[in-house]
């Protein structure tokens, strides 16, 4: 990776101290640090059930995708996506973290009892297209709605 940063730099050069955020991260006994949103990357926040079938879509379409987090129970993921995402974000449902806003971030390749990568960030500042991840959430909507007894289950609540 000549000229790049590793994961970990990358992640903590958004930190206000960026050399005690990392020496605090480090020694962390749950692996993780509170690092803010709107310098490097915002986050869109998608409920588990509509994420996993959008990360899935992501990766068919995507050699890389950018950085993606994952919350213990898998009850939400984090798509890291360019900084100022999250002012212009209309999607209903979505949550979003930009500037001012601050997220839970686990140390690269660390396991940890709460949030964990998905797809973990490669140092690059890779991030994923907010374009695409929306066409990915229409497409895994699409599909999720036309799975088998969907239909009926609908009628049954009806």
């Amino acid at each position: 990776m000549a000229g790049g940063k590793t994961p970990v730099e990358w992640l903590v050069s958004v930190a206000p101290d960026p050399e005690a955020c990392r020496w605090e991260w480090e020694r962390n006994p749950h692996g993780v640090v509170l690092l803010p949103a709107g310098r490097a990357w915002d986050v869109l926040i998608l409920p588990g059930d509509l994420g996993y079938p959008t990360l899935d879509v992501l990766t068919r379409i995507l050699d890389q995708p950018g950085p993606v987090l994952a919350d213990f129970g898998d009850a939400r993921m984090g798509f890291l996506v360019p900084p100022g995402t999250a002012s212009r974000w209309l999607g209903t449902g979505i949550r979003t973290a930009g500037s001012g806003t601050w997220i839970v971030v686990p140390y690269p390749g660390r396991a940890t009892g709460g949030v964990r990568w998905l797809i973990p960030p490669d140092g690059s500042g890779t991030l994923t297209d907010p374009a695409l991840l929306e066409l990915a959430m229409h497409e895994a909507a699409a599909g999720l709605a036309a799975r088998p007894g969907r239909q009926g289950e609908e009628e049954e609540q009806g």
